[in-house]
């Protein structure tokens, strides 16, 4: 079988990848940029093509059976472009990285662990106990309200009932009251969810219904010392809607780790926005980071090679975005 990972993201996965998935397997590794000559007519030829995106630009692999994009988006795949007979998959195993990275945050907003330390090296008992002016703040009977509940909001959701805290959801589709939901709202009850929570946590994926989703009246709607996370798409929180509410510190805070503007090959480190969110103190800014760890690539490598295998086994595949059709 000829596998195919192409760009520097799905290369990620690569590593120890033919021990996964067993003999037979001729694996090429091939830049974003295909040259002309071999690395084309290597795509071209392929069984298998593990990436990120596809579009004109890219040659037709013609004999495709499986097109896996190494993580949960596929917005860059033009699925009508890949041949009819190839299935197309994606893979999550981000979610318990992002749902770690939520709770950091919010254990770290209440429980200031590098202050103190940096005070007490001074000698500073700033957070000495026993005096009810240096109490600092804690996350038990807080509620955090989830905007999507897919993978990430359910880890998140296990997580947060494990520090003991409150959640409430809102979702396209009804979610049901249960072990792990104290509320829930659909999207047509927003201006309710949005006041709900002490913090909130955006995971939606970007499609045309939630871009900028998350707007002015939101934040109008939001407690005042609320903090606002976004850990699915940039877009889905209105750019200037989130820079005006912090400025003017409407809402708490935010935690911010998907953008509105990426490294590209005309500019390799730009600021993430063209709004100055990097002079505002109220904002922790991190480069789409959060999934990020080594157990996401090896539970994401798990599951592409699994794939592999049920897909050359005529075996029913995980986690189908398009089913193979057969052309006449």
């Amino acid at each position: 079988m000829r596998i195919i990972f192409h760009g520097e993201n799905a290369a990620s996965f690569s590593s120890g990848f033919a021990e996964l998935v067993g003999p037979g397997a001729d694996i090429r590794i091939l830049p974003d940029g295909l040259g002309i000559g071999a690395d084309q007519q290597a795509y071209a030829q392929a069984d298998v093509i593990i990436g990120v995106k596809f579009d004109a630009s890219l040659p037709i692999p013609s004999g495709l059976k499986l097109f896996h994009v190494p993580g949960a988006g596929y917005d860059a795949v033009d699925l009508a472009l890949l041949p009819a007979p190839a299935n197309v998959c994606n893979c999550f195993g981000h979610e318990q990285a992002i749902a770690e990275y939520v709770m950091s945050a919010l254990l770290a907003r209440h429980i200031p662990l590098a202050d103190a330390d940096a005070k007490l090296r001074r000698g500073d008992w700033a957070y000495w106990a026993g005096s009810p002016a240096r109490v600092h703040g804690e996350i038990a009977g807080k509620t955090i309200g989830l905007l999507g509940f897919g993978h990430i909001g359910k880890a998140i959701a296990r997580r947060a009932k494990a520090f003991e805290m409150k959640v409430h959801v809102a979702n396209r589709s009804a979610v049901p009251i249960s072990d792990l939901v104290d509320r829930a709202f659909t999207l047509d009850r927003l201006e309710e969810f949005w006041g709900s929570a002490d913090a909130i946590v955006v995971s939606v994926p970007l499609t045309p219904e939630t871009n900028g989703l998350v707007g002015a009246a939101a934040f109008a709607a939001m407690r005042r010392d609320a903090l606002i996370f976004n850990v699915g798409r940039g877009p889905t929180i209105d750019e200037t809607a989130l820079f005006e509410a912090l400025k003017d510190k409407r809402i708490g805070g935010a935690v911010i780790d998907t953008w509105y503007r990426y490294p590209s090959a005309a500019a390799a480190n730009p600021l993430p926005s063209e709004l100055p969110f990097h002079e505002l103190p109220n904002i922790v800014m991190t480069p789409h980071m959060s999934g990020w760890t080594s157990g996401t690539i090896w539970r994401r490598q798990q599951t592409i090679a699994d794939n592999i295998k049920r897909s050359f086994a005529g075996e029913p595949l995980v986690n189908l975005v398009r089913e193979a059709r057969q052309t006449a």
